[in-house]
């Protein structure tokens, strides 16, 4: 869950420099009020996206699955694109904060590389905490640490390079993935916990990094797409109808291309005989049984067309809200504050999960966590600004990084001797 003020997937540390708009001044704004979110060059479209992918997330939590025997319409909407979304925006945040457009290079890429490192092992350790809670919730945090790794030795690449390596992952992973869970056991699918780790760590680490809900090898597609995305001119308006447009274009062609695979060259027949595919749960993976499994496109599937069409929305979500906030600023104000603080609004919205007899799958229970996370996040970024746990991880994240530019330079030459 990111944010573009210095850490990837939370508001970043203090002493980051201001994300340069397209004509390379830095932003600075007012500090109260709507300008408040502009702090430190927020680019507040990415803001809006990210409140967009939280209220999703809760959606899908928090509404039933089917309705009917058919898929319930918040579960169409949402489910897998939120999810999706998020990752995206994490390698937005992971490119606007190690340079923008220009990437890092010599000690700042050390520093840059150790605040990274750092974040991955918080956001980990915070997961495996919500993962030992029994919500009943997939949680995604640990399998972000562990992606926010993956992207360190990414920090010096440019968006072509970067967007060149998406489009592989996006066809290569998944059938990588094919290959390497016919050798694998079963996805245990059990939530990463301080308790799963130490009765199997290697299985803990097949798990998120392959098998698991939100497997690391194929979910790199949206971290290097993110990436490339983010080492875009965001503040161009241009840019934005461009996201919009060929994410929609995007998202389009592979429902597409699964449809015709699916239901005119006859992959339906193998792998949806009883036509129940839609409101079968998918968990990060397809069977191994066959090929055509690569052809749909349903959420959490991994598949090519699962992972292009969802990349495609959550371009079209981000190019929507770079365009909106333009218009409806104020209007959008407490969609933006609540994606400057997803890391605590996430974490609250697990543990309250935790808790015997909430209630849950009802629109009621919807309503109640959605408009309490507006509400409390609009309030908390007017009054006080980061939120608690996106203090904790910059403070975490601010000190490694001038640990590691500290360690890096050279020392002082010796003074001349006296007299």
């Amino acid at each position: 869950m990111p944010d573009e003020r210095g850490e990837a997937a939370v508001p970043g540390e203090r002493g980051e420099a201001a994300v340069p708009d397209e004509r390379g001044e830095a932003a600075v704004a007012d500090e109260r009020g709507l300008a408040g979110l502009h702090r430190g060059g927020r680019i507040v479209g990415v803001d809006v996206a990210r409140g967009v992918a939280l209220l999703g997330m809760l959606a899908v939590h928090l509404l039933p699955a089917v309705d009917g025997g058919q898929v319930s319409l918040g579960h169409a909407v949402a489910a897998g694109r939120s999810a999706a979304l998020f990752a995206l925006l994490a390698g937005v945040t992971i490119a606007l904060t190690s340079g923008g457009p220009v990437p890092p290079r010599g000690l700042v890429l050390g520093g840059h590389a150790a605040a990274l490192a750092a974040r991955a092992a918080m956001i980990a350790l915070l997961g495996l905490a919500l993962g030992s809670l029994g919500s009943g919730l997939a949680v995604i945090l640990t399998y972000y640490g562990l992606l926010f790794a993956v992207a360190i030795p990414l920090l010096r690449l440019p968006a072509r390079a970067l967007a060149t390596m998406a489009a592989l992952a996006v066809v290569v992973a998944p059938v990588l993935s094919q290959l390497l869970r016919t050798v694998t056991p079963e996805p245990s699918l059990v939530v990463p916990s301080f308790a799963a780790v130490w009765a199997d760590p290697l299985g803990q680490l097949r798990d998120v990094g392959l098998t698991g809900y939100y497997p690391v090898l194929s979910w790199s597609a949206y971290l290097l797409a993110g990436m490339a995305v983010g080492r875009l001119a965001l503040r161009r308006w241009q840019v934005g109808l461009g996201l919009l447009v060929g994410g929609a274009v995007l998202a389009g062609v592979a429902h597409t291309a699964s449809w015709l695979l699916l239901d005119v060259a006859g992959g339906a027949a193998v792998v949806d005989p009883a036509g129940q595919l839609a409101t079968t749960a998918r968990y990060g993976t397809t069977p191994t049984d066959s090929w055509w499994w690569l052809a749909v496109d349903v959420p959490h599937s991994g598949t090519p067309l699962d992972l292009a069409a969802t990349i495609g929305s959550s371009l079209f979500v981000l190019g929507l809200a770079l365009l909106a906030v333009r218009l409806l600023p104020r209007l959008l104000f407490p969609l933006a504050a609540v994606g400057a603080m997803p890391l605590t609004l996430y974490c609250v919205h697990v543990v309250v999960l935790a808790v015997p007899d909430v209630p849950r799958s009802s629109p009621a229970a919807l309503l109640t966590q959605a408009v309490v996370a507006l509400l409390a996040a609009t309030a908390w970024r007017v009054f006080v600004g980061r939120g608690p746990l996106e203090t904790l991880v910059g403070t975490v994240a601010q000190a490694a990084r001038v640990a590691a530019l500290s360690s890096a330079r050279p020392p002082p030459p010796p003074s001349a001797p006296a007299g």
